[in-house]
């Protein structure tokens, strides 16, 4: 399998791309071109395509006979960065490929997702913040899934909850909405992210899905995962 990690550079894409390595996919990474050195640890494993993840020709270049994309969207700068990132996935991969992006909880795709009061105090404080501080658009990071949702590709959207760094705890579960009790414990190993992201490559079942996760050892993965013996 072909796949591009779009955000190879970041803490996250640099997980995908040991697992897709480790799955023996050939990678191309996306990144910015200051970010390049980041990957020297796969030099000679894997291409690299510099520039703006948001680049129309980047990303055409990038995706050129792709059987999968990752795509991290991040929502810094006040460029469209998120939805010109996606836009240009959606546009350019090819029709049969299979893409996963990456979200945090806050984008929601049929409304029912229930927030804790603090979860959206500190979102809105975050956003409020950001916009004053010209740094980051998390309206544009919704925008961004608006327009995934709407298309007619075959994508993932993987919703993640905190991140942690540590050792593998194994695929992460997931359910379909932020509130359900599996998800209480909202924290994450980021490697496990990264294994959910590249295992959706090639799982059906998540196709026109946007599946909230948590780590498989969470509290309350294991209490659900015990009660439902």
């Amino acid at each position: 399998m072909r796949v591009c990690i779009v955000g190879a550079s970041g803490k996250l894409g640099q997980y995908m791309v040991q697992h897709a390595l480790d799955c023996h996919y050939e990678v191309i990474g996306v990144c910015r071109e200051q970010s390049v050195p980041k990957l020297d640890r796969f030099k000679g494993r894997i291409s690299v395509v510099p520039g703006p993840t948001n680049d129309r020709n980047v990303i055409k270049k990038a995706v050129e006979g792709c059987d999968g994309v990752l795509t991290v969207l991040v929502p810094w700068g006040v460029q469209q960065y998120s939805s010109g990132t996606a836009q240009a996935v959606l546009d350019y991969a090819p029709p049969s490929a299979r893409l996963v992006f990456s979200c945090g909880w806050h984008i929601s795709r049929d409304g029912r997702d229930v927030y804790p009061r603090t979860f959206k105090l500190t979102v809105g404080i975050f956003a409020w913040i950001a916009r004053v501080l010209r740094f980051a658009q998390l309206d544009d990071q919704v925008e961004a899934c608006r327009r995934i949702f709407a298309s007619g590709a075959r994508w993932t959207v993987v919703r993640g909850s905190e991140l942690e760094e540590g050792p593998s705890q194994g695929l992460p579960v997931w359910s379909h909405h932020v509130g359900d009790p599996i998800l209480a414990s909202n924290l994450t190993r980021r490697t496990d992210f990264a294994l959910f992201m590249v295992a959706a490559l090639e799982n059906d079942a998540l196709i026109h899905e946007a599946p909230a996760i948590v780590g498989r050892q969470a509290p309350s993965a294991t209490v659900h995962h015990e009660g439902s013996k």
